[in-house]
Order: C-alpha cells, then sequence, then structure tokens
C-alpha cells in the first residue's frame, strides 16, 4: 500500500488530522509516531487520542517524563514515549510485552529507537517538518506519512 501523504499548517490542523486518522485505526494496533525533537508527534497524538473518544485534545500530555499514559476506554489506548531511553535493556524494563496481546492501541513517540523490539504489524506515522512551504503559518507546516506495515 502506498503512503497517505497529508500537509498541515498549524498544530489545530495536526490535530484534526489526528481525528481523521483515528478513524483508520483498529485495536489491536501498534503505531510509531516518527519524527525529529518538535516536529509535532505529541499534537498528532492529541487528535489521534480525542479521535478515539478518550478525552480532549488539551487533556493529552506527553508522556516524555512518565513514560506511559494509559486512556481507559473501549480500546483501551496507551501513548508511550520512549525518547529518554537509549538502550534495548533499558526498554525491556518498561515490561511492555504484555501491551502487545491486549485488545488496545499503542501509540509510540520515539519507538523507531527500538524497531527490533518492536512487534509486527504496526502502522508508522512519520512527521517531517517542510520548511520550504509556503504558507500563512510563516512556514510551520508539517508533512505526515502514514504507513502500514506488515
Amino acid at each position: 500500500m502506498l503512503p497517505q501523504k497529508h500537509l498541515t499548517r498549524s498544530p489545530d490542523e495536526t490535530v484534526e488530522l489526528g481525528r481523521r486518522l483515528a478513524r483508520q485505526i483498529q485495536a489491536p494496533r501498534i503505531v510509531l509516531l516518527v519524527g525529529d525533537l518538535g516536529a509535532g508527534k505529541t499534537t498528532l497524538a492529541k487528535g489521534l487520542i480525542s479521535g478515539l473518544g478518550m478525552c480532549k485534545p488539551e487533556d493529552v500530555l506527553s508522556p516524555t517524563f512518565s513514560l506511559v499514559h494509559e486512556y481507559e476506554g473501549d480500546p483501551k489506548v496507551y501513548h508511550i514515549d520512549l525518547y529518554r531511553l537509549d538502550r534495548v535493556p533499558e526498554f525491556e524494563t518498561l515490561g511492555l510485552d504484555d501491551l502487545w496481546d491486549e485488545h488496545a492501541i499503542v501509540l509510540i513517540e520515539w519507538g523507531e529507537k527500538f524497531s527490533d523490539q518492536l512487534p509486527r504489524p504496526r502502522m508508522e506515522i512519520r512527521i517531517s517538518d517542510n520548511s520550504r512551504e509556503i504558507s500563512d503559518s510563516g512556514g510551520d507546516s508539517r508533512e505526515i506519512s502514514v504507513f502500514f506495515q506488515a
């Protein structure tokens, strides 16, 4: 399947795109949110989580320090941030293996750091700054590509 490409020009547009993409995600599913620091991964997660009916976008916080946020619902949603982890043993101490078998949606920021430890199939959403784009937002647009991997 060819990747879907989207362009957003503001955080609000990125949240709205996340809401629309949430309609395409069915549990169980692992979704990697891939992008540089400040690319908009957490902003997109706000839209995904709110689009899945868990809470309002403003109630979604980055799990950078807590590592995992859990949202109760049907299905349950886990929002994980692996930014602060550097080595496989650190990753393994989180005990995430139990999540892979749950009927849940697992959103993982910085998951590409531990790609070999994460199960497939999974979905990847790549976010990149598209600073060459001319827009009313002063070049603060994001190109967001959605990949489904077997």
